[in-house]
């Protein structure tokens, strides 16, 4: 008879060797998998537990404020180790199969002005520091780019020889994209090259890397770019992914083209994109009184 516990510790075990999940998603699937045993009890047996179990689960998750999308998160976790039971016939039915998070409320994307931006991006920096010049670098590009923080941190020197207007990235899913590089981007980009070298051991042949020579972390970044934000004089937190929330709302005022901001971003579905479609409503008055042709009183 498996136990939950032991059968948990195996299937991770398993995932790690065959290396057909990455580390990061190994990890939360280990703190996840490591909350449902606390919760149902690491020496439960796999054939006890039921849809009402795991739902009781889910509600508990839910009472104490968890998020919808970590709960959905959780119950993939939960539901890919109970399948793997299923294919090793330990139980003849996979009961996570059916359970569903709740629907978390959509939260509009924190997006910057383009003055806002302009007063993050121009900001001073000693231009000789290579840590400081890096850091220019990656916000340029994060906003160029629309890209996520990792897909920039995951750029490798290959990537960038010879850039000549564009950028191949590997998004989720290890799906590939291209897409356009502004010419501040490409500067402060070609700036970093030539000083990396500094900070550069032999250790990674990744773009962004910290003094160490080891690749640069992803709080390092949400770390420096908050402390760029407040000495430029902003009262307001700033990650790095509102940066990517600022190109695609900017690109969106300007263009009206959803489709074309899909492939910008690399979204999977449209739905996705849709989120994007909060204009704000003095501009969208504006763009309408000067366009719509029933949008003035003829005299």
């Amino acid at each position: 008879m498996a136990t939950l516990g032991a059968f948990v510790s195996e299937y991770l075990e398993d995932i790690r060797r065959t290396q057909t999940k990455r580390p990061t998603t190994v990890e939360a699937y280990s703190r996840d998998l490591a909350q449902a045993c606390d919760f149902f009890g690491k020496d439960t047996a796999l054939e006890t537990l039921d849809a009402l179990a795991i739902i009781g689960w889910v509600r508990r998750l839910s009472s104490h404020q968890i998020s919808g999308r970590s709960i959905a998160r959780k119950l993939s976790a939960l539901r890919g180790l109970l399948q793997e039971a299923v294919d090793r016939r330990l139980i003849p039915a996979n009961p996570a199969a059916d359970v569903r998070a709740p629907k978390s409320p959509k939260h509009l994307p924190n997006a910057l002005s383009p003055d806002a931006m302009s007063r993050l991006l121009d900001s001073a920096y000693d231009r000789t520091d290579p840590e400081a010049v890096r850091d220019q670098a990656i916000f340029e590009l994060l906003y160029s780019s629309g890209l996520r923080l990792q897909e920039v941190l995951s750029l490798t020197v290959d990537d960038v020889q010879a850039l000549q207007g564009e950028l191949r990235v590997t998004g989720k899913g290890n799906k590939e994209r291209i897409v356009p590089v502004g010419q501040s981007a490409a500067k402060a980009l070609n700036h970093w090259m030539t000083l990396r070298a500094q900070l550069d051991h032999q250790q990674s042949p990744r773009v962004f890397i910290a003094k160490s020579g080891q690749p640069l972390g992803a709080r390092t970044v949400q770390r420096r770019l908050d402390a760029r934000a407040r000495a430029a004089g902003m009262d307001q937190h700033v990650h790095p992914h509102a940066l990517r929330h600022s190109a695609a709302t900017h690109l969106l005022e300007s263009s009206g083209d959803l489709r074309a901001i899909q492939e910008f971003l690399g979204h999977a579905s449209l739905s996705t994109t849709q989120i994007y479609t909060h204009l704000d409503f003095q501009h969208l008055a504006a763009v309408y009184d000067s366009a719509h042709p029933r949008a003035k009183q003829k005299s």
